[in-house]
């Protein structure tokens, strides 16, 4: 595990932080520092991209510190929840199955399912084109569950790597017809790898990437999504999506949305009162 202690709180900061945040030790979170481009090495040591930026601006916000860890995605729930971290910074999708057990920020990023293939392979037009074929994906990522359960119906076998990045490898080494993944992740990957392009869109699973904590840190999910609003508000993280991403966000994308209450809306652990304070 790749530790990165990121200061982020000077003495001009901390003198203007919320009252909540006197005091107060140093922010724990993680990342999958191979998820390119939220998450990646950084030449000189560290990790860099969206989410290592935006959990920055979150932290500046409350006027803490913040220590990013980079491991396997696969593990950092579980990690957190065993007390590691108080959070993950990593894009960690928000499902109805994983708010039974954990709380969510509101979402920060919408993410849809893509698939990425090799330069030249029949592109994909429906689910039914992935009989006989194999999908590679991020083990235990949203990605992973989605292919874990629609194999049989589809009749695609899986194969799940460590990182995204084996997952791309494999397709482009031919052991797997496409990669799944997020549709952010997808694109970053086609630039970085030319016989790698962007595939079919699952429509219907557009969903809010956000922060996941330990149920019961209600106080800090209620701090965390109070500083992404105001990050909303501000134009903050439409300016680190369209330098990461390439693209501008639109109005109606969720890094200029603030939501509803705390959480994300709709699901378990959501709470509809609004925050008490302006930004």
């Amino acid at each position: 595990m790749h530790r990165c202690a990121l200061a982020l709180a000077g003495l001009l900061a901390l003198s203007a932080a919320p009252a909540f945040a006197q005091g107060q030790p140093p922010l724990r979170c993680a990342v999958d520092g191979t998820f390119a481009p939220h998450a990646m090495p950084k030449l000189g040591g560290g990790v860099e991209g969206f989410n290592v930026d935006l959990f920055q601006a979150i932290a500046r916000k409350l006027g803490r510190e913040l220590t990013i860890d980079s491991a396997s995605f696969a593990g950092l729930i579980a990690a957190m929840n065993a007390g590691r971290y108080d959070f993950l910074c990593a894009p960690t999708t928000a499902t109805r199955e994983r708010a039974e057990n954990m709380l969510f920020t509101e979402g920060y990023i919408f993410t849809e399912f893509q698939f990425g293939i090799r330069r030249g392979s029949t592109p994909i037009s429906s689910l039914d084109d992935l009989r006989g074929k194999t999908i590679a994906v991020n083990k235990g990522s949203a990605y992973d569950s989605w292919a874990q359960a629609n194999a049989a119906r589809y009749g695609f076998t899986v194969q799940a790597y460590d990182t995204n990045t084996d997952a791309v490898q494999a397709v482009l080494a031919g052991r797997a017809y496409a990669n799944l993944a997020g549709n952010t992740v997808v694109k970053f990957a086609a630039t970085r790898n030319p016989q790698f392009v962007p595939d079919f869109v699952l429509k219907e699973t557009r969903a809010h990437w956000a922060a996941p904590l330990p149920r019961g840190s209600t106080e800090l999910r209620d701090q965390l999504d109070w500083a992404i609003e105001c990050l909303k508000k501000d134009g903050t993280i439409a300016r680190l999506s369209e330098k990461w991403f390439g693209l501008k966000p639109g109005a109606d994308d969720a890094e200029n949305t603030p939501f509803p209450g705390k959480g994300v809306p709709g699901l378990p652990g959501h709470d509809p009162t609004p925050h008490g304070r302006g930004c």
